[in-house]
Order: C-alpha cells, then structure tokens, then sequence
C-alpha cells in the first residue's frame, strides 16, 4: 500500500505526524505496533512547505557526537540550506517513531520528494 502526502502549503510538523502515524501503520486494518508496516509513505513538493521565517531563526535541532564539548545547534533555515528540504522533514518523522528496533525499518519506508 502506497500512501502520498502532498506537502505544498502545509506546516512541518503536520505533515510529519501524518506520515508518522503511516509508517507505524496506524491507518491500517491489520495493525500490529511489533511489526513495521507494509506500506511506503511518499512526501510531495518538500521545498514548497509552508514555513515561516521566525520558524527558520528559531527552530534549533541539537545532535550530540558522543564527546565532551560535542553538541552540535543547527538552525532549521541552515538546515535546509545545506541538506535541503527532504532533511528536515525526515528528522521531523524520525522522532515522532518511537526509539526501538523497528524504527530503522519504518524509515526505510519514508520517501521524501523535493
């Protein structure tokens, strides 16, 4: 099963909990939260999402690298800069999943188109 959000318009994060909601296979009949759904989640015109500018300024994505004096602060604008849009949307989906054995899993069901 093939389900496709078109993003052009919308915000991040409301996309993301669609998707997110998909590939946990929330909307489907034969739901089983051990298991990753079958189903491929598709995201449509990434780059045309609705973003503000103070949303770009003020949302900062932090990663940690392991060592002392490693954190990393990203802001979303240079974000989407450097890696595009498809990058932020898929962090947005990543942790909306939860942290176990099948997020990799669900993940490699996420399409993102720009």
């Amino acid at each position: 099963m093939k389900y496709t959000i078109d993003a052009q318009g919308k915000k991040i994060g409301r996309v993301a909990s669609r998707a997110a909601a998909a590939l946990m296979g929330k909307n489907s009949v034969s739901f089983a939260k051990n298991k990753v759904a079958d189903g491929q989640v598709e995201i449509l015109n990434a780059s045309k999402a609705d973003l503000t500018a103070k949303k770009k300024t003020d949302t900062i994505h932090v990663t940690y690298t392991g060592h002392r004096g490693g954190i990393n602060r990203e802001s979303l604008g240079r974000l989407i800069d450097r890696a595009g849009a498809a990058e932020a949307f898929r962090r947005a989906v990543r942790r909306m999943i939860p942290n176990n054995k099948l997020r990799d899993g669900r993940m490699k069901n996420l399409i993102i188109k720009e």
